[in-house]
């Protein structure tokens, strides 16, 4: 999958290559009152990675539903739509608006928003938080719902345990890490948010190592991504315990790497007479080696 926020609405990058060989489109992520972002600089260049803070600027639902959704629905390939909202109440009503919208396959819950009824925190940083805001999106959207879990916490298999309470068809992991940069000759952040999210192949062990505990926690499907840039990454989170995986700061540096992860995971597959890609998942030995 294409992942939220790397890709646009989709349709951005219709012409570029034949959508019907992605399993699917998560839009950047959308919030009930439109969004104008954080302060630039929102982007910086890190070691192996990049820093963002754009804050989650987006046209708000209505705009969304009657200017981005009619493109969306066109591409050959499964539509997510990725929504975050301050409250149970607000997330539950926007996962209600797209029960009517045709052609919308998904709702994925970026639960690393701050909930502005309980003190500012992230929904993702609480189990029962992250439980309270999944079962009352499952109480009334009628689409599959996948829970994208934020890595900045004590203990993600916890949480991803109180999702799966909590009715999530699936979980998303990981979002971005928490991390800074500075500028030593202002000495002043780089980003106009101070802090950001750090995303790229830095933080692939990390993501490998929370989608392996979180697929040996919870029986639902487990989306993994962070850092994957080529057909073994992809591979390895699959092996991991990952049924699938999204492809998103790699874009930027090659809009047409999903194509090339999804030729050389076929074929891995035929090199290694391996017949379906489930046969490869969660197929990870950890025992002594011979």
């Amino acid at each position: 999958m294409m992942a939220s926020g790397t890709i646009g609405h989709g349709a951005e990058y219709a012409g570029m290559f034949d959508f019907a060989r992605v399993g699917g489109v998560v839009t950047k992520t959308i919030t009930w009152l439109p969004r104008a972002g954080n302060s630039a600089p929102r982007t910086a260049e890190t070691p192996s990675g990049m820093l963002n803070a754009i804050g989650l600027t987006n046209p708000g639902i209505d705009a969304f539903i009657a200017e981005k959704i009619p493109p969306l629905q066109s591409l050959p390939t499964a539509r997510i739509v990725s929504i975050a909202g301050t409250s149970n109440d607000e997330f539950a009503e926007m996962a209600r608006r797209f029960n009517d919208v045709p052609n919308v396959d998904a709702l994925e819950l970026n639960i690393s928003s701050p909930n502005m009824k309980d003190g500012g925190q992230l929904f993702g940083c609480r189990e029962q938080a992250a439980h309270d805001v999944t079962a009352a999106v499952k109480a009334v959207s009628r689409l599959p719902v996948i829970v994208k879990l934020t890595p900045n916490v004590t203990d993600v298999a916890a949480v991803a345990a109180a999702v799966e309470e909590g009715g999530a068809d699936s979980i998303a992991l990981i979002n971005t890490l928490l991390g800074l940069a500075v500028d030593v000759v202002t000495r002043r952040p780089v980003l106009g948010n101070i802090t950001g999210g750090l995303s790229g192949p830095a933080i692939k062990p990390v993501a490998l190592a929370m989608v392996w505990r979180v697929a040996n926690t919870v029986s639902i499907p487990i989306v993994g991504m962070g850092g994957i840039a080529t057909a073994q990454d992809a591979i390895e989170f699959l092996i991991v315990g990952a049924s699938a995986v999204q492809i998103g700061t790699t874009t930027f540096i090659n809009p047409w790497a999903a194509l090339e992860i999804v030729d050389g995971i076929a074929e891995y597959c035929r090199s290694h007479r391996i017949g379906r890609i489930s046969d490869l998942v969660g197929s990870f030995e950890t025992g002594p080696r011979n």
